[in-house]
């Protein structure tokens, strides 16, 4: 049986691999749950899989959850908390299905404690991508991706040298607003972004799916998964989602992984690998129904966030935390009606515009780039 620390238990994520352990109780336990703020469903969780220990943000909603959960189950709040629910000695594989940069330090904590990870936290990489990847390395812990577009990557390179890799292609759904050009974007409504048409997400991912921000972030996620320089790393649009992602090599042949778009079965196959379960809930793809694929070429003036992703990857240090941190600001301010849709692309671009980067920051820096980071987006139109 392998136990399991969940970390972003009450998230789209977090709730998908519950899912796909509630239908393995035979080989799977939960041995932490770590959730935000979302008492009522943290506790709902707790009841049904009675973990050893839960975790929320704060000791107010600590207060809130402590007298409904089961008996046995240690509570704890907080940074420290989170980083407790990373390192818990019982747990085979730790989650991390957390939204945005504060990932980082309960993902490096765990890997610190030998943890092999389940990567579902894109930003982790995308802000601290070296100092996680010596870490793994030094510590021989494996980094089981998540995502669909890394787990079909992971996937088609199983076995083959990397010496023998062309390129790898991301594919890109396009998100909600994929068939609209940029003067059909002024004035577009929050219920509108989050319409995404093929995957059920959180707000944030769905909205950085609308900007092509979430395919930036996995671009730059790849890069550090994979060892694979940005110049070998491409994106499409691929409308139906069916092609999760695929990797050309030398020979020319192409190697792809395919599939109904459902996150559980990358979920899945992280917590089982490098076995392969039986998927009862998701139903198998039938290309003769679907008759036909579409693929088009990338738009980079188009989805700008996706081009600005690029070059903060290819300038490293401290660029890509910025990038990503500007970001959540600017969706933020957006799901709350602060700023315009397409504020969000000019938001980022001036916090990167204005960035001195440092080359290869320590885990402090990259939190103080961060920081800058954030106050910028928030000052930005004020």
């Amino acid at each position: 049986m392998k136990r399991i620390s969940l970390l972003g238990s009450t998230g789209s994520v977090g709730t998908q691999t519950l899912d796909v352990v509630s239908r393995h109780p035979e080989s799977f336990r939960v041995e932490a749950l770590a959730a935000g703020r979302n008492a009522e469903l943290v506790i709902e969780q707790a009841n049904r899989f009675r973990p050893r220990l839960v975790s929320v943000a704060t000791k107010e909603i600590a207060d809130r959850v402590e007298a409904h959960l089961p008996a046995g189950t240690k509570l704890v709040y907080g940074d420290e908390g989170l980083i407790e629910a990373a390192t818990l000695p019982d747990a085979d594989i730790v989650v991390t299905a957390i939204v945005g940069s504060q990932g980082l330090k309960p993902t490096l904590a765990a890997i610190e404690a030998g943890k092999p990870i389940g990567l579902a936290n894109k930003e982790t990489l995308v802000s601290g991508g070296h100092l996680v990847s010596e870490a793994a390395k030094r510590k021989g812990v494996r980094l089981l991706p998540v995502d669909s577009e890394h787990s079909a990557i992971f996937q088609c390179l199983n076995g083959e040298p990397r010496s023998a890799v062309r390129r790898i292609v991301l594919t890109a759904s396009g998100g909600s607003f994929r068939d609209r050009t940029r003067d059909e974007l002024v004035g577009v409504t929050v219920q509108e972004a989050l319409a995404h048409p093929n995957w059920s997400m959180g707000s944030k991912v769905t909205i950085d799916s609308a900007t092509m921000a979430n395919k930036g972030l996995e671009v730059i996620e790849a890069h550090w998964l994979f060892d694979v320089p940005f110049e070998q790393i491409e994106v499409i649009v691929h409308p139906e989602s069916i092609v999760h992602s695929f990797v050309e090599f030398e020979d020319r042949s192409i190697v792809a992984q395919m599939g109904v778009p459902d996150m559980r079965v990358p979920i899945q196959y992280a917590l089982t690998y490098p076995e392969r379960f039986a998927s009862p809930a998701v139903p198998s793809l039938d290309l003769t129904e679907l008759g036909k694929l579409h693929f088009r070429k990338m738009d980079y003036d188009r989805f700008r966030m996706l081009r600005m992703a690029f070059d903060c990857g290819k300038a490293g240090g401290t660029m890509p935390a910025v990038y990503n941190a500007a970001n959540e600001v600017a969706v933020a301010r957006f799901l709350t009606g602060d700023i315009a849709f397409l504020d969000i692309e000019s938001i980022v671009e001036t916090a990167i515009n204005g960035h001195r980067p440092i080359a290869y920051p320590t885990l402090e820096e990259i939190g103080e780039a961060d920081d800058w980071a954030r106050r910028t987006a928030n000052g930005y139109g004020r």
